[in-house]
């Protein structure tokens, strides 16, 4: 006879996920024990192994899950209606927004995606790619005519925003004077009014 799951299975394993999660931000992957993650999770290690086969397993499944809500969201963000503007301003805002709660698993994902073998990094990094291609389409919009003309701007300008997106929460504090919807907005003036000064800068040097 088939073992039935037990009603609490996925309760069990998204909060073995939160905490390994954190763990593994803490220790750093590579450090941390699978005995030592138990005792951070309040269980066994026998438990941990029925969940999850190997460590390995486990960190796919934090970044997995992770990148795969990531990329809900900000596609769903990226097909609203409305201005180019608006809509880049709806995905920046749904970055940060997605992050939230999230930092951890953002951590793990930047430090110990490439610890993964790589038949695993080759599916997360195609996810990576949907959320970059969400940000460059989005920023070609801004400006159709002039990144027409000067399409190799369009790489870097989506990996900028990237960067001030993805090391927000090294600096980030709660009830601080800029919260993630300001910061928002912030980031998307700095493109929304950089770009023509951008495309024209490296235009005159061409």
């Amino acid at each position: 006879m088939a073992r039935t799951i037990a009603k609490d299975y996925e309760a069990k394993r998204e909060a073995i996920l939160k905490t390994a999660a954190v763990f593994f931000a803490e220790q750093g992957f590579d450090r941390a024990s699978m005995g030592k993650l138990a005792q951070a999770c309040g269980v066994s290690k026998a438990l941990i192994y029925h969940y999850y086969p190997s460590k390995d397993a486990l960190l796919f499944d934090i970044i997995d899950t992770h990148l795969t809500e990531l990329v809900d969201m900000v596609e769903t963000a990226a097909a609203e209606p409305g201005s180019a503007s608006v809509r880049l301003r709806a995905l920046i805002r749904a970055i940060l927004i997605a992050y939230r709660d999230s930092d951890a698993e953002h951590k793990v994902q930047l430090d110990a995606l490439s610890s993964l073998p790589e038949e695993n990094q080759i599916h997360l990094r195609a996810l990576q790619r949907r959320l970059v291609t969400c940000m460059s389409d989005s920023v070609r919009a801004i400006e159709p005519e002039r990144f027409a003309d000067r399409p190799e701007l369009v790489g870097p300008v989506t990996m900028s925003i990237f960067g001030m997106l993805n090391w927000f929460f090294l600096w980030y504090r709660p009830g601080g004077p800029v919260d993630r919807d300001a910061y928002a907005d912030i980031v998307a003036d700095m493109v929304i009014g950089g770009l023509p000064a951008v495309c024209a800068a490296e235009a005159a040097k061409s």
